[in-house]
């Protein structure tokens, strides 16, 4: 840290992305990417746009946000779109948090969330996961500050059910709920139908899992018209151009090619819970995961110790260090050929321990 870095951001303690090695070829389970490629439309429109980017991008992605708002069945004025979700999220964070509405989530969750209160100066509060790793609706619905859940939740792949998250929203009209979605397109419930009725629901998703463009960067808020011009005064106050002209292109191409990336996603939910059988006969305990990850623990050997020996042998797994999960990896959901991988070292590391 330099000596002219400011004291404002003392306690500001950095995500931490999931590790992206080149020192050998790994069988990478570690990020929650997909393992299928973009269409082939996606390639196509992405070259054909590289030809003009000696001109700035439309500052409202009017294409892109008239397209993803058709395919949402929402108004293009109910949408905003983004550089990756995260962008989003922090602009959610300072649009609707503040010293009187501070933020309120689990504490044990996407990890970007106690990074964006802090670094826009918010308080929050963590509210602990029930004993099973569940989030409960009852745990949010007095209270004061803008909630916000991952839903299903992230690194535990469980979720709620939209008409919890309906109760929250009723109970606590004068409170903004922020439900991320990243996940949701792997067996969640979304809360997407819910934001015609609710003005205090905002919905966060991402292109980056379902649709194969985590190295596009293209998120998207859904809400209430009013929530989405908070939202785009943040933005313009930021970055204006904050979805450049090959991402616009490539999520424009995905939203027509959308069933190829269902069928992925259906391909990825079974390859899921054919790996959670198997990871469970070996003696694992495997959380219910709806998303595109696993969430597991074994008795026989902790998380860092398997996280280090897969590593060894080629296989990326995440583990994560906090005390109530600190026995458990977070397997990304791969191609069968990688989860048989995944599947044939684990088994050969468990045989250590015998």
């Amino acid at each position: 840290m330099s000596r002219f870095f400011s004291s404002r951001f003392d306690a500001l303690t950095p995500y931490t992305p999931g590790e992206q090695p080149q020192d050998r070829r790994y069988v990478k389970l570690n990020t929650n990417e997909s393992p299928y490629p973009p269409s082939p439309g996606v390639s196509l429109a992405v070259a054909e746009e590289s030809e003009r980017l000696q001109l700035y991008s439309d500052p409202e992605s009017r294409l892109l946000t008239n397209a993803l708002a058709e395919h949402l069945g929402l108004d293009p004025s109910q949408v905003l779109v983004g550089n990756g979700s995260d962008e989003i999220l922090n602009f959610a964070f300072m649009a609707f948090c503040d010293e009187d509405h501070p933020a309120v989530f689990p504490d044990i969750s996407y990890g970007f969330y106690p990074v964006f209160a802090t670094l826009n100066r918010i308080p929050y509060r963590e509210i602990p996961l029930r004993e099973d790793l569940s989030i409960s609706v009852e745990d949010y619905i007095t209270g004061e500050g803008t909630v916000v859940i991952a839903n299903p939740n992230a690194p535990t792949g469980l979720s709620l059910p939209q008409k919890e998250i309906e109760r929250l929203l009723a109970d606590n009209p004068n409170r903004i709920v922020i439900v991320d979605e990243a996940y949701v397109a792997f067996g969640g419930e979304s809360c997407l139908p819910l934001i015609d009725r609710y003005d205090n629901l905002l919905v966060v998703r991402t292109f980056s899992k379902s649709h194969s463009l985590a190295g596009a960067r293209l998120g998207f808020a859904a809400g209430n018209s009013a929530l989405i011009q908070d939202l785009n005064t943040l933005k313009y106050s930021t970055n204006p151009y904050n979805v450049n002209r090959m991402t616009s292109a490539a999520g424009i191409a995905a939203l027509r090619e959308n069933e190829y990336y269902v069928r992925n996603c259906s391909a990825i939910a079974k390859t899921r819970d054919q790996t959670a059988v198997q990871l469970r006969a070996m003696g694992f305990e495997v959380t219910d995961s709806v998303s595109n990850f696993l969430f597991a623990r074994h008795p026989s050997v902790g998380g860092g110790e398997l996280y280090r020996k897969l590593k060894e042998r080629g296989v990326l797994v995440r583990h994560l260090s906090k005390d109530r999960i600190v026995s458990y990896v977070r397997i990304t959901v791969g191609t069968p050929e990688q989860m048989d991988t995944l599947l044939r070292e684990t088994k050969a590391i468990l045989e250590e321990y015998q």
